[in-house]
């Protein structure tokens, strides 16, 4: 197997698996966190397994005869268990388009492969059983790579298909039980992290739920049923909506803080806070209560100062966003709405958000400290960030309601506690100085600065939290505790 266009193919085939791997499966569609996609994970840790076998023979040994129609045998294996993967994946999700072409190439470039060797296992095939050592130099050392690198995937997957059942949360109609009757609710935003769980809450509970996305096939993963509307125009004035719930906003942190990237995340705010005030203008009979996204950036960095809705700020870029963000949205009171401007904390779950790009690194032990690890976390549980809006739709409150847990912690302690439920080190640290050089203001405001930000407001009122305690929280979370229980006997109502 001395054939450098055979070995020029097997290294594209590990480059392209990689990308399916790393893109893929652990960027945009995050497998191991979806309990869904269990028996996918399965395959794949099995199929990784049998590719670690056949980059390790490939590498170092000529199997011949017995052990050549062994090797085969896992190879055809392979093949089926690939086909069995494509039809589960397209069973159980949407495949982006990349995804897909990409299988397509890697199942081409996996057909030439076995034809090219295809000769040597049947020359092997021939010979008398044995197992010989060889080597192909840096190609033999390439392989080794690949099989240590598949094989530890093999097993995360594995161990992740395992714990599928533990990531389940609770049914979500419970989170919405403090809202009466049969609500009319429109939502923007809602198929982001917090809408898409706010959205499914309401669905659950027997609420109507009209929800504006620019692009219909963006709600296709929603619950339904629902109605999806493009544009507010498309919403009569003789529409009864109850209360509205304004999420939408271009993400914060997706990208360095250009001044285009500033204008978009100010911008896709403001703007779509005006439409829906002029909706309201227009409706005949007007929403009681609007519940508009805010964020505690709206205090600026802060240090230690223990930081209630009370507070004053500091002038930042996050505080200059929040700050135009709620001035809008206060126009609505002229109407006769209530508003409520949330500032939302890191809201954490496995679905998505900032714990959920933390997930991966952490579980291959790549985690640790940011800057000097003081800087303050304040966090929330994704159900109780969701809760808390139901609760301000239903609570006769208004004005700035901070939507985070009672108990902040510092990034030193997010880090220990994220590795203690995960069961991995965390012994990195990233140095605030290359943060500052590659992503400037954006580092410093959401990573190496931070809010110590408590609910008083919501305390006072009565809300409490299903989850106060960090460390709890995470258990929960990433199914080191079995969340099963916690459906019927929800967790922890302790504010």
């Amino acid at each position: 197997m001395d054939d450098p266009i055979l070995w020029t193919l097997i290294a594209i085939q590990v480059v392209m698996g990689a990308f399916d791997t790393l893109v893929h499966h652990e960027g945009t569609e995050r497998l191991a966190w979806r309990p869904s996609q269990r028996q996918e994970l399965r395959l794949h840790g099995v199929r990784n397994f049998f590719y670690m076998v056949i980059f390790l023979c490939f590498a170092w040994l000529e199997p011949r005869g017995v052990f050549t129609m062994i090797l085969t045998g896992i190879l055809v294996v392979e093949v089926l268990i690939t086909l069995w993967d494509f039809v589960e994946e397209d069973l159980t999700r949407k495949l982006p388009a990349t995804e897909r072409v990409n299988h397509t190439l890697l199942a081409l470039n996996y057909g030439a492969i076995l034809s090219l060797a295809a000769p040597y296992l049947l020359e092997w095939a021939r010979m008398e059983t044995a197992l010989i050592p060889t080597s192909y130099g840096w190609w033999s050392v390439m392989a080794t790579l690949s099989a240590l690198a598949v094989g530890l995937f093999s097993a995360r997957d594995l161990l992740a298909a395992g714990r599928s059942d533990r990531l389940a949360r609770p049914d979500p109609a419970t989170l919405v039980t403090d809202l009466p009757g049969r609500q009319n609710v429109l939502i923007t935003g809602a198929t982001g992290f917090i809408g898409a769980r706010l959205t499914a809450a309401l669905v659950a509970g027997g609420h109507r739920v009209t929800v504006l996305t620019r692009t219909r096939a963006n709600a296709d993963d929603l619950a339904h049923p629902i109605r999806i509307v493009t544009d507010l125009g498309q919403i009569p004035d003789d529409e009864p909506i109850d209360s509205i719930i304004n999420l939408a906003g271009d993400p914060v942190a997706s990208a360095p803080w250009t001044a285009r990237k500033r204008a978009r995340i100010i911008g896709s705010r403001v703007d779509m806070t005006r439409e829906i005030v002029a909706l309201i203008d227009r409706l005949a009979v007007k929403p009681k209560v609007l519940v508009n996204g805010s964020a505690i950036g709206w205090y600026g960095l802060r240090g230690d100062e223990k930081l209630t809705e009370d507070a004053a700020p500091q002038d930042c870029f996050t505080h200059q966003v929040c700050a135009r963000w709620e001035a809008t949205a206060e126009a609505a009171q002229a109407h006769g709405v209530r508003v409520v401007a949330l500032r939302i904390g890191l809201v954490l779950g496995v679905e998505g958000g900032m714990l959920a790009k933390f997930l991966t690194p952490f579980e291959f032990g790549l985690g640790g400290v940011i800057g000097d690890g003081k800087q303050w976390m304040s966090w929330i549980d994704l159900d109780d960030v969701v809760r808390m809006i139901v609760f301000a739709v239903a609570a006769d409150i208004q004005g700035p309601l901070n939507a985070t847990a009672p108990n902040p912690v510092t990034n030193a302690d997010f880090t220990k506690a994220v590795a203690g439920a995960l069961q991995r080190p965390a012994v990195l640290r990233f140095p605030a100085a290359i943060l500052r050089v590659g992503l400037g203001d954006l580092a410093e405001e959401t990573m190496l600065s931070g809010q110590r930000v408590v609910p008083a407001g919501a305390q006072a009122a009565g809300f409490t939290f299903w989850q106060p305690d960090l460390d709890h929280a995470l258990q929960q979370m990433t199914g080191a505790r079995d969340t099963r229980a916690t459906v019927v006997s929800q967790p922890q109502n302790a504010s």
